[in-house]
């Protein structure tokens, strides 16, 4: 396969994962700034939405001030940002048409179907009922092509480029989430443990699909030590990074196969996973949760780094 096709197909595999992702976070920020004030008082929700995509920088140079109505416009539906949901499903577009033999006819009306429904949102939904059905409609787009990309593709390179473009976005996702909880949600003056941390986990977990997958591993309560475990050691868990890890060194195992020869990527991708496997959760919250994640994130970023140069370049 050429570089230049792997390359589109990789990009185009993370930019759809990524506007469902930044679908589910505004989302569940919408969930959290409907908590009672009686829970929690004053918290700053959408700052770290901005923070969980992590285009704070960008954000704060167009806008003064985080809330409902600048974060929802610069995260779904702003041109001058280049990973908002309009921007992704617009590069993600691009990047099939690039490719558009490589895609099955089913991943090509996925993607080009979504790309045509967008239009219709126009540039801002008139109101928040509407955003709550554009934010449905983004996961449900995302996901169509996700299933027509996993029910349709030949197992072939095409498609292992695909997939490593899906769990390297995903597991980067995930891992954002949780650092932002732990580090901005909850304010100074309330506890660990307290109403509002409950409502604040229960929207994470909603926001990755793993309520019910919580209750139906541990059967308690929301703990965030359990919480921590369930989204990056269990491998049970799609959105976890162990699973995400799992999926990445299969993947790039079958490209080296299939290529004869394995490299520097495989090597990390499979020293990422020997170090997710190894880690216990007493460990990670002895040494520091958010110096754990901070590693995982940059280890992440250098796999992608090193994919690219190994590949796509």
């Amino acid at each position: 396969m050429l570089s230049r096709t792997a390359d589109n197909m990789y990009w185009l595999a993370r930019y759809v994962e990524r506007a469902e992702y930044l679908a589910r976070i505004l989302e569940a920020t919408q969930r959290l700034t409907a908590v009672p004030t009686a829970y929690g008082g004053s918290t700053n929700e959408w700052e770290s939405a901005v923070a969980t995509a992590g285009c704070a920088a960008g954000f704060f140079s167009a806008f003064k001030e985080a809330n409902e109505q600048t974060v929802t416009e610069y995260l779904a539906f702003s041109p001058d940002n280049p990973s908002s949901i309009r921007s992704c499903f617009e590069v993600a577009r691009t990047n099939a048409r690039s490719v558009r033999t490589a895609l099955t006819m089913e991943m090509w009306d996925a993607i080009n179907g979504a790309w045509l429904e967008l239009q219709r949102f126009g540039t801002a939904p008139a109101s928040r009922e509407r955003l709550s059905d554009f934010l449905r409609w983004v996961q449900e787009a995302s996901l169509r092509f996700d299933g027509s990309a996993y029910r349709t593709m030949l197992r072939n390179d095409a498609y292992w480029f695909s997939r490593l473009g899906v769990f390297m976005e995903r597991a980067d996702n995930t891992a954002r989430i949780l650092d932002v909880k732990y580090h901005m949600l909850l304010p100074a003056n309330e506890h660990v443990g307290g109403p509002l941390d409950y409502f604040q986990w229960a929207a994470i977990l909603r926001s990755v699909s793993a309520l019910t997958a919580y209750h139906w591993v541990y059967r308690e309560s929301l703990k965030p030590w359990l919480i921590a475990d369930l989204l990056i050691l269990n491998d049970q868990m799609p959105r976890s990074l162990a699973s995400c890890y799992a999926h990445l060194v299969e993947h790039l195992d079958n490209i080296a196969h299939a290529y004869g020869r394995q490299g520097p990527a495989q090597r990390h991708a499979r020293g990422m996973r020997t170090q997710i496997i190894n880690s216990r959760m007493e460990d990670i919250f002895q040494r520091g949760l958010h110096e754990f994640i901070g590693e995982f994130i940059s280890g992440n970023n250098k796999l992608g780094a090193t994919v690219t140069e190994q590949y796509l370049i």
